[in-house]
């Protein structure tokens, strides 16, 4: 059974992901964030950004409708949930979708995350801008102002697998 501490910083993805706040996530809502993501990297359809991003988050629908319901057509924050709590001992699948969201998020694609791609990729999920400087600063452990994907992976991985409240990386979201 997820946390609380699970459960408060998962919902508010959740909620980000679920376009039309119906409570349920459909294949709908994963083209409806799509389209933000390509949308906010000005990435054409046709271009190897949008082929990249559409893979990414389209991936992220496959994945979650998978381990929910591969009969279904919705998923649930109980769903997810569920998810979360068996992926602390399944570190190589949760570093998988790591390194596709980091090539995501990689802009330049130069190797390393910058405060104003990590800025972009908050953004991409919440559908609206926030200064995430503050919270940059507090992921970036080593203070040379970029993630490494090490980690990013690292901090992926205590987003959606820990449930340590002193964890930075329950921050990769932003605030919740």
């Amino acid at each position: 059974m997820a946390s609380d501490l699970q459960r408060r910083k998962i919902a508010r993805v959740f909620s980000a992901m679920d376009a039309d706040s119906d409570g349920l996530l459909t294949e709908a809502d994963f083209r409806a964030l799509t389209d933000r993501w390509t949308a906010l990297r000005g990435a054409e359809p046709g271009s190897d950004a949008h082929a990249l991003l559409t893979a990414v988050m389209m991936g992220w629908w496959a994945t979650l409708l998978a381990a929910a319901d591969p009969e279904g057509e919705t998923v649930t924050l109980a769903d997810v949930l569920a998810v979360a709590v068996r992926l602390s001992s399944m570190r190589e699948a949760v570093a998988g979708t790591a390194n596709a969201m980091f090539d995501a998020v990689d802009r330049d694609g130069d190797g390393e995350v910058s405060a104003a791609e990590y800025g972009e990729m908050i953004t991409g999920w919440t559908g609206s801008h926030a200064d995430t400087s503050e919270i940059f600063a507090l992921l970036d452990s080593d203070g040379d102002g970029r993630l490494s994907r090490a980690e990013f992976a690292d901090l992926w991985f205590e987003f959606w697998a820990g449930d340590d409240n002193d964890a930075r990386g329950n921050l990769v979201f932003g605030r919740y």
